[in-house]
């Protein structure tokens, strides 16, 4: 008679993956907003939507990852703030338009379920929803084995938000004239970290557990600094302050990103040395003689967002931003554009 064999014995432990679930219901239940229908574990996360509170609502989505800032978490074995970078990478990217993040939904690979990491991971992920005050609804987590190797994973999220429709921001309102603003990132974010292992690890031989004075700690507690969430600033300001435009600064850098939002017939300058960066780049630029004009489109440089506002708003918006702990700039100006003139100037 031949051996039998089981889905536990081809690597998936069905029984494990429900006591999972079962442990991080409290994490996230914690995270829920008036809208919540049910719980995780069903096969649909549902929100309701109660319209009479718009005008006219518009949703609005994004999904991303944080890239191979993993490999830092899993050399560090810290995985309590990589679920935050998850969170910021996606509500970032739909507060730019003024989208308030309503849900949330995370996807979580591994090889085998390692339910310690996995339990931290998720922590984040709902420390994250928390500080974007939107609710986790529901998510996967899968096991893959053969495709993921021992001890590593891979996250995605995905986050819904809504904004009036006569209130989206999406860059049509840029003007000559206007001013950039430049909001602080707290270190490279989760962007250029495949740079960032070339030149420090492979390349230098650091390692992780390396204390690096210039930086003031760890090099691998640096490296895992959680990305900035930008939601309750933005929305801070929108109830104030009309932002003609805003820019998340990630893959691409300022380089790729500030053009995005750039109506044809504007072009933006930007003023080097006007901000001030935090010490992780030069040390990485130093340590790769990484030209500027590569720095300026791979990195954050220091910036998390840049907004475009009035010249006549300017100094309010400053005051408001400080006034919330947010280190900003003046950074630039928006200028007229010309047909064959570059839509982004660094001077």
């Amino acid at each position: 008679m031949a051996e039998t064999i089981t889905y536990k014995d081809a690597g998936v432990d069905i029984d494990k993956a429900e006591a999972f679930i079962q442990k991080i219901k409290p994490l996230v239940k914690a995270t829920h907003r008036t809208g919540v229908l049910g719980e995780i574990g069903g096969f649909g996360g549902m929100f309701h939507l109660n319209v009479q509170k718009y005008r006219d609502p518009v949703l609005v989505s994004a999904t991303d990852g944080v890239g191979t800032k993993i490999k830092i978490a899993i050399l560090m074995d810290r995985h309590d703030t990589i679920g935050i970078d998850l969170v910021a990478m996606c509500a970032n990217d739909i507060i730019v338009h003024g989208a308030a993040p309503l849900f949330f939904l995370d996807y979580l690979a591994m090889g085998r379920l390692a339910e310690d990491t996995a339990t931290r991971i998720i922590e984040g992920i709902a420390q994250g929803c928390r500080l974007a005050r939107c609710s986790l609804i529901g998510g996967e987590t899968a096991e893959m084995p053969g495709i993921y190797q021992p001890g590593d994973y891979d996250l995605a999220g995905f986050v819904v938000g809504v904004v009036e429709r006569d209130h989206i921001i999406d860059g049509s309102d840029i003007a000559v004239g206007h001013r950039l603003i430049g909001v602080a990132s707290s270190g490279l974010h989760s962007n250029g970290y495949s740079l960032v292992r070339k030149v420090l690890f492979e390349r230098q031989g650091y390692l992780v557990t390396d204390e690096i004075p210039e930086l003031g700690g760890l090099l691998g507690e640096e490296l895992l600094i959680p990305t900035r969430i930008y939601a309750e600033t933005v929305l801070n300001l929108l109830r104030d302050f009309p932002l003609s435009g805003i820019s998340h600064i990630t893959g691409g850098g300022l380089t790729g990103n500030v053009p995005r939002i750039l109506p044809k017939s504007c072009r933006a300058v930007i003023h080097r040395g006007s901000w001030t960066a935090p010490p992780i780049f030069r040390f990485i630029q130093e340590k790769g003689n990484i030209p500027e004009d590569e720095m300026l489109r791979t990195f954050n440089n220091g910036m998390g967002l840049v907004l475009v506002v009035d010249r006549d708003l300017v100094a309010d918006v400053l005051l408001r931003l400080q006034g919330l702990n947010e280190p900003a700039w003046v950074i630039g100006e928006i200028t007229a554009r010309k047909n064959d003139e570059p839509a982004l100037e660094f001077v």
